[in-house]
Formats: structure tokens, C-alpha cells, sequence
């Protein structure tokens, strides 16, 4: 089955959602609702929605209570986006300007903020104290990963231990989530609250692992972007970090083409090379597929059902994505 077939099984959820998402963000300032609207309709794959959906089959699915703890994860997500892009300069996002782009940076930060809000405001509508305390530390901790990146770019000492716990705060503790309050506010086991939550950060890894090595190997009609993005914006990611630490003359490229002045302008393409030919690739793919034999492990234990079935053949496609 392909990711499309699992979206339209819960197409009309899908759009119940988006509803209350465009519902959500609306705001009585005009420019804060106008940029809160123009990222929104930007687009997104919805992922973290499918898996609280995915997950929430497990106990007693009802979306009218679902969309309370898929939104505020979307909420999340989208504010994180807004903050990455001012951090990175960034001018487009899924193909349209960026709200830095589009207002400025102030604008940017301050409607990243008001959507983080938002998120929190939304989840009110659950009286358990456990799901509050969940997105709140899942806040905090993205907001710890976005210092980290910030205080690491250009850093070319850092080591496989600090990247590993930077995507983990950036991209896999969100997926945890998702998957660990789909099944929470549907009244799951807790046994399967655990395997879901673990299932989610590992898929999380293995995923923002395959997208750093995509930044690499991808073309530029499949990334939006030219390759090496990543580089220029003095982001350090698991292929670069293997070839520095193994041939020491990569380390010296990378420093040469992008100590200049203007790094994000740089003509990357022999350091792409460079990092092709040293095995970077090979060993970032075997250290994503690590990470998907643990996922599909944490969901060996619960019960066969046609959601367990959807969230091995989303493990399989993130394993699956064409280099």
C-alpha cells in the first residue's frame, strides 16, 4: 500500500482537521491572521495528524475528541517552521515566500510565538493534566533543539552525540508524541502508549536521517532546493559528520569553501563529491535503517490490526525513499 492509500482512508478526518486548524489560527489582528493563514495554506504532509489518528485505533477513536490532540501537534510543527526559517534566512517554503519573506522577521517570530499559543489554548480542551504536561515538554524540549542548532551552525568539531540528540529534539520527539497522545486521549493501554511512543521516535529518527542524506544525493526538483542546503547554512548532519571524522581532508574542503563571507552563496558541489565517495552515504543509511528495525520492533507486541498494518507500511516508505 502506498502512503496516498493510507491518506485517503482518512481523507474526510484528514479535512476535519484542517478545519479546525484554519478555524485555530484565525486572529483578530489583521497581519497576524493574514501570516498565520498564508503558512497554512502553504501546505504540509499532515504527518503528525496521521499518526495520532493511526494510533488513536487503538483505544476508542473518536475524531471529535482527536482533533483536540492532532491540531495542537500541527500547531507545533508549523511555529517550529516559522522560527526555522528566520534562523536560516530563509526565502521560500513548500514553494511560496516565507513569512520572514513575505513581512519580515519580526513578523515571523512573533506569529511562530502566537501559534505556539495557540497549540496550548487548543489542548485545554482536555482535562487531563498528562496530555498537557506532554505537549509542554515537547515545546520546551524543541525549543532547547533550536538553540542547539543555532549555537552548533558552522560548528565543524561537533560529534555523532550531539547531532543524534539535536533530531531528536527537532523531528523525532514530536512523532513520539503524536503517536504516545493519539493513543493516550483515545484511552489505549498504556503498554501500548509506550510501544506507539517509542515506534514514533525511532520513525522520527530514521526520517530526518534519510532527509539529511536526501540534502546530499536528492536533485534539485525533488528537495525544492538546490543540494547541500544544509552545508551552506552551516547545518553539520550525519554524512558530513562520517566523512570529516574518517578523512580529515574533508573537514579542510568543507572549511575552505565555506569560510568565506558569504558560505550560503558557495558552490558546494566538490565537497558534495567528496562526501559521496566517503562512505558518508552507506553508513547514514545503515544508521536510519537501525533506527526503522527498532520501530518495527516496538510494534511487534500489539494487537494486529489494520492500524498496526498502516504504521509498519509508513516505517516502510520512509525506508524506501528514493536516493
Amino acid at each position: 500500500m502506498k502512503l496516498a492509500d493510507i491518506y485517503m482512508k482518512f481523507q474526510s478526518d484528514i479535512a476535519v482537521i484542517e478545519k479546525e486548524l484554519e478555524a485555530t489560527v484565525q486572529a483578530r489582528h489583521d497581519v497576524l491572521k493574514q501570516a498565520s493563514t498564508h503558512l497554512l495554506k502553504a501546505g504540509g504532509k499532515r504527518i503528525r495528524p496521521v499518526f495520532v489518528l493511526l494510533s488513536a485505533k487503538f483505544g476508542h477513536y473518536d475524531i471529535n475528541v482527536l482533533k483536540h490532540a492532532a491540531v495542537p501537534l500541527e500547531l507545533i510543527h508549523m511555529a517550529s517552521l516559522v522560527h526555522d526559517d528566520v534562523i536560516d534566512d530563509a526565502d521560500l517554503r513548500r514553494g511560496k515566500k516565507t513569512i520572514n519573506s513575505q513581512w519580515d522577521n519580526r513578523v515571523a517570530m512573533y506569529t511562530g510565538d502566537y501559534i505556539f499559543a495557540k497549540a496550548v489554548e487548543t489542548s485545554t480542551f482536555f482535562d487531563n493534566p498528562e496530555i498537557h504536561q506532554i505537549l509542554s515538554n515537547a515545546i520546551v524540549e524543541m525549543s532547547i533543539g533550536e538553540i542547539e542548532q543555532i549555537r552548533d551552525q558552522y560548528n565543524w568539531e561537533q560529534n555523532f552525540r550531539i547531532y543524534l540528540r539535536r533530531i531528536k529534539r527537532k523531528t523525532a520527539l514530536l512523532i513520539a508524541v503524536s503517536c504516545e497522545l493519539g493513543a493516550l486521549a483515545a484511552g489505549a493501554d498504556r503498554h501500548i502508549q509506550r510501544q506507539l511512543s517509542i515506534f514514533g521516535y525511532n520513525v522520527g529518527m530514521s526520517f530526518q536521517i534519510t532527509d539529511d542524506i536526501l540534502d546530499f544525493v536528492g536533485t534539485e526538483k525533488q528537495l525544492g532546493k538546490p543540494a547541500g542546503g544544509d552545508l551552506r547554512q552551516g547545518n553539520v548532519t550525519l554524512p558530513a559528520l562520517y566523512a570529516m571524522h574518517h578523512q580529515p581532508e574533508v573537514k579542510s574542503l568543507i572549511q575552505d569553501i565555506l569560510g568565506n563571507e558569504y558560505p550560503e552563496h558557495a558552490d558546494v558541489t566538490p565537497i558534495l563529491d567528496a562526501i559521496n565517495k566517503s562512505g558518508g552515504i552507506e553508513y547514514s543509511l545503515s544508521i536510519s535503517d537501525r533506527y526503522l528495525q527498532k520501530a518495527y520492533h516496538a510494534l511487534e507486541s500489539l494487537p494486529e490490526t489494520e492500524a498496526k498494518t498502516y504504521l509498519l507500511e509508513i516505517a516502510a516508505y520512509i525506508g524506501e525513499r528514493k536516493f
